[in-house]
């Protein structure tokens, strides 16, 4: 886990990275600053690990996850049920020819 600051407004944005066997989240605040990272595992102690640690930043606007439909699906109803706001996150560094 990487701290560098608390939230400045007590609100933040969870992004998550999913992959197959580990989950990799980031916390920004809401100007867009990365307040601190942290990997997790797939599966429910790792799902509640990430919440706990996200909700430790402020209150959570919303998850921002990567393949909801897929390596992401599971972490997607854990906080849904959980009662967070989740939304798609597209994927970055793609690059069209």
């Amino acid at each position: 886990m990487n701290d560098s600051g608390q939230a400045r407004s007590g609100h933040v944005v969870i992004g998550v990275d999913a992959h197959k066997h580990v989950h990799v989240a980031a916390v920004m605040d809401t100007i867009g600053g990365i307040l601190a990272t942290l990997t997790v595992p797939t599966d429910t102690g790792g799902f509640q690990q990430l919440l706990d640690w996200a909700s430790s930043f402020g209150k959570v606007l919303a998850f921002g996850i990567e393949g909801t439909g897929s390596y992401g699906a599971t972490l997607t109803s854990f906080l849904r049920r959980a009662g967070h706001k989740v939304v798609e996150a597209g994927r970055t560094g793609a690059c069209a020819e």
